[in-house]
């Protein structure tokens, strides 16, 4: 090699050439294991030596690195940095002669060292097996084939195989082992294994059967490049065609005057839409004008241009004076509420009285009405039906953990994103300028370094200032004062005053037991059949051929009917297939005690979910678990086998405390939460004092509390203490109890924050039952704060408070005189079966509770 020429070597494949596998320096061979067995004995024709590993190659040559170890062609040692910086190379031109064998491997050197045996030449003999030769007759046939196709399709295939044809020793058509290794020198994406088998095999067929393999992939990768380049080169064309007939186009539009130009068409466009509105207030229209102006002399291209059309797309697609034409028939609006809604009576009076005064009027003006009361009692829901009532469009938004002002007012239009507030972005939505919206939640607004939402709304809730409402982004008066508002909120508490006193409150009670039960009948037991497909609402538009021709005769009558929804059975449901009143009024007392009725509605889809499987896993023949699958020989749902479609019941008795009397010192109270009305106890209990080592008595006159209680009511259990120990000395002076016993005061359900100022009369009966040794009737239940001079005061609540007291069974409900007004409001299905006390003072509550 060192001569520059007529060298010759042998050339053996690496098994593992890898280098992504750590192989630093793959030219390093270890043993013959690392090399193929058979390889190809070749001579060097032509070396050519370059200084530049990157100058450019001989497009025939084979560039081979130099090894680092290696010495300079003039014998002198390479440093390592200038190695690195400058690798000299070499490019061999060689001549292969044959294949080698590989027998061992003498020196790793470099150069390696081996000891190798020759080939004989292969000939192929025809003749002697007439179906063989045509066999291989027919594959040469075929890789010639392949090849002249390959070459069509593929320019480079086609250079390779110009380049390679004139050498005769290495072609030959009537010899298959050099048609077969010529095909296999063609292939350029060929596996090393694939290619290695093509140099190791010895049989002329099986050889060119794996040569034709190679050129069959080489066959499809030209034609999968042939696709992409034709798609490709239509999307090019295809492309270039549409941009030049629009260039055309343009042209010819201009020519005949018929193009204008995109800012004059824009214009034209807010203008045809503002002629749509009625009437557009005069300062509106002033900014619009401005504006359109200024969009006129724009450049398209410009930031500016972008925002103006940005403010011109939301002026213009404000709804000026357009309002949504009022229904102002009051049956036909308590038809609508009625069929939605069970009860509600207070606010179905007050949509009415709305309607009323409208039609009395002439016009309609907005208001702001805030139903607040315990979750699931329907507010969120009744709010679409009073908009389909009053025949506006219904707009809702939740402020629940709102915190940025910009929800509600928009942002300023310097800031990228700009964009109108919640209340602008509602006008557009609906069209109208007279939409019922929904503020949700509006109890838990939030409020955070972005500013204040409630304080925002103050603008928008105020009959008086809301004709004028300015949106950040409008930056324009809006008149929103047609607007109906409609609020919903837990707790009333949690709403600030100043927007609170801009709204009507309308306090929405639980629902008792018979209404839940009525409501699970009408509505929420046909409502979840038919969602779970056990049921189908049949249309009551089915009407014969003679009533649709009197409806023709007189298209002006208006029915005010309304017809209850008719529901049948679905196919393959068992006719028997029913929810009885039994298992409705044990879930309502059992599982769901809440005020609302959301939790009940889970509980009725729960087991028409069950009802559903079931069906459909009888029909099929599948088997469910012990659990889920039909354990009664009845499809009815009753009392009985309730438990197998909702489990165990959550709650076993009406009470704490079933027996009666009550044990001394317990005494039940009730009380009033964001979740409606509860009944809990009061629970007392009397340590008496030790003796000292002196034999004195210690401690005694301490009273010690317990049930994660509020501020409020601690305070209320040390008012309670005295004034108990005040009257017990009035009762009973010659009783020591206080004197000699510490008391611990417990309201149960620790785990549960109890807060507020009702409980007063209830802890000083606790304590006096105490005291005095005699108990309190377990039908008997009392609210009240009370004063120090044991006055007692009137408290709130006191609807949620007696139907609390209705579903624990209570007879006897003493109440603060003050809060007789709030009796007298009270529905008479509430006052049934229970007797009112009133107190003004102590002493009439002691009376009834120890009379």
């Amino acid at each position: 090699m060192s001569g520059g020429s007529g060298g010759y070597f042998g050339l053996f494949l690496r098994k593992d050439t890898d280098v992504s596998k750590g192989l630093e320096k793959p030219e390093i061979i270890t043993g013959a294991s690392d090399l193929y067995s058979v390889g190809t004995f070749a001579q060097i024709q032509r070396m050519t030596k370059t200084p530049y590993g990157d100058e450019d190659e001989d497009d025939d040559a084979h560039p081979i690195i130099s090894n680092e170890n290696e010495h300079d062609m003039d014998g002198s040692n390479t440093d390592h940095d200038n190695l690195h910086k400058e690798k000299p190379s070499a490019s061999l031109l060689i001549m292969p002669h044959r294949r080698i064998n590989l027998l061992s491997v003498d020196d790793v050197g470099p150069p390696v060292d081996v000891t190798v045996s020759h080939w004989e030449k292969l000939q192929y003999v025809k003749g002697e097996d007439s179906s063989r030769d045509d066999t291989i007759r027919a594959l040469c046939q075929e890789v010639l084939s392949t090849i002249r196709e390959v070459a069509q399709m593929n320019a480079l295939f086609k250079e390779q195989v110009v380049n390679l044809v004139p050498s005769s020793h290495f072609f030959d058509m009537n010899d298959p082992y050099r048609l077969a290794d010529f095909a296999a020198s063609l292939s350029s994406g060929g596996d090393i294994e694939d290619l290695q088998a093509v140099l190791e095999e010895k049989d002329p067929e099986f050889r060119l059967h794996k040569a034709l393999v190679l050129l069959s992939k080489e066959r499809e990768v030209s034609k999968l490049q042939k696709e992409i380049s034709a798609k490709v080169e239509e999307k090019m064309t295809e492309a270039q065609r549409k941009y030049f007939l629009t260039e055309q186009l343009k042209s010819i539009k201009k020519e005949l005057g018929m193009e204008k130009d995109d800012k004059d068409t824009l214009i034209e466009k807010y203008r045809k839409k503002l002629s749509e509105y009625p009437s557009i207030p005069e300062d509106i229209n002033e900014i619009i004008e401005s504006e359109l102006d200024k969009l006129s002399t724009l450049e398209r291209n410009s930031s500016e241009f972008n925002v103006t059309r940005s403010y011109l797309d939301w002026l213009t697609n404000i709804p000026w004076g357009v309002t949504t034409e009022e229904n102002f028939n009051i049956s036909d609006a308590r038809l609508v509420l009625d069929s939605d809604h069970y009860g509600m009576d207070e606010v179905k009076e007050t949509i009415l009285q709305f309607i009323a005064v409208g039609k009395l009027k002439g016009s309609v003006q907005g208001k702001i009405l805030c139903l607040a009361g315990p979750p699931g009692t329907g507010k969120t829901s009744i709010a679409e039906s009073v908009a389909e009532a009053l025949g506006r469009k219904f707009f809702r938004f939740s402020v629940g953990g709102m915190s940025d002002v910009s929800e509600i007012k928009g942002h300023r239009r310097t800031y990228v994103g700009a964009m109108p507030g919640k209340i602008i972005q509602c006008l557009k939505s609906t069209e109208s300028t007279n939409p019922l919206v929904l503020i949700d939640e509006i109890d838990k607004l939030g409020n955070d370094f972005r500013g204040d939402p409630a304080s925002s709304l103050l603008e928008v809730l105020d009959p008086g200032q809301n004709s004028t409402f300015r949106d950040h982004f409008i930056d324009a008066p809006v008149d929103i004062s047609k607007v109906l508002f409609m609020c919903t909120a837990n707790d009333i508490g949690r709403i600030p005053g100043p927007l609170l006193d801009r709204m009507e409150v309308i306090r929405l009670s639980g629902y008792d037991v018979p209404e839940k039960i009525k409501i699970a009948e009408k509505y929420l037991v046909p409502k979840s059949m038919v969602n779970s497909g056990l049921m189908v609402k049949e249309s009551p538009e089915e009407e014969k051929s003679d009533d649709n021709d009197a409806e023709k005769e007189e298209p002006d009558t208006k029915k005010s009917e309304f017809t209850e929804p008719v529901y049948r059975l679905a196919d393959k449901v068992p006719e028997s297939l029913s929810i009885k009143g039994s298992a409705l009024e044990s879930l309502v007392r059992w599982y769901c005690r809440e005020a609302g009725v959301r939790n009940l509605a889970k509980k009725i889809d729960k087991i028409t979910g069950l009802l559903s499987l079931q069906i459909v896993a009888e029909e099929e023949g599948a088997k469910l678990t012990e659990k889920s699958s039909r354990q009664s020989d009845t499809w009815e749902v009753s009392a009985e086998n309730l438990h197998h479609y909702v489990g165990q019941p959550i709650f076993t008795s009406d009470r704490l405390y079933e027996k009666d009397p009550l044990p001394h010192g317990v005494v039940m109270g009730l009380a009033w939460t964001s979740m409606g009305g509860t009944a809990l106890y009061i629970e007392t209990q009397g340590i008496k004092r030790g003796l000292d080592h002196e034999g004195k008595l210690r401690g005694g006159g301490t009273l010690k509390v317990t049930g994660q209680l509020g501020d409020v009511m601690k305070e209320s259990t040390q008012i309670a203490y005295t004034v108990a120990r005040a009257r017990l000395a009035d009762i009973a002076p010659d009783n020591t109890f206080f004197d000699v016993t510490d008391i611990h005061m417990h309201v149960p359900e620790g785990a549960t924050p109890k807060d507020g100022p009702s409980a007063g009369v209830t802890m000083v009966t606790a304590m006096l039952s105490l005291a005095l040794d005699r108990p309190i009737k377990s039908d008997l239940a009392m609210t009240g704060e009370v004063s120090l001079t044991g006055k007692v005061l009137a408290v709130g609540g006191i609807k949620e408070k007696v139907m609390a007291a209705r579903r624990s069974g209570i007879k006897t409900i003493i109440l603060p005189e003050d809060c007789r007004r709030d009796f007298n409001e009270l529905p008479d299905y509430l006052k049934d079966g229970i007797d009112f006390n009133y107190a003004t003072d102590y002493s009439s509550v002691f009376d009834v509770a120890f009379g």
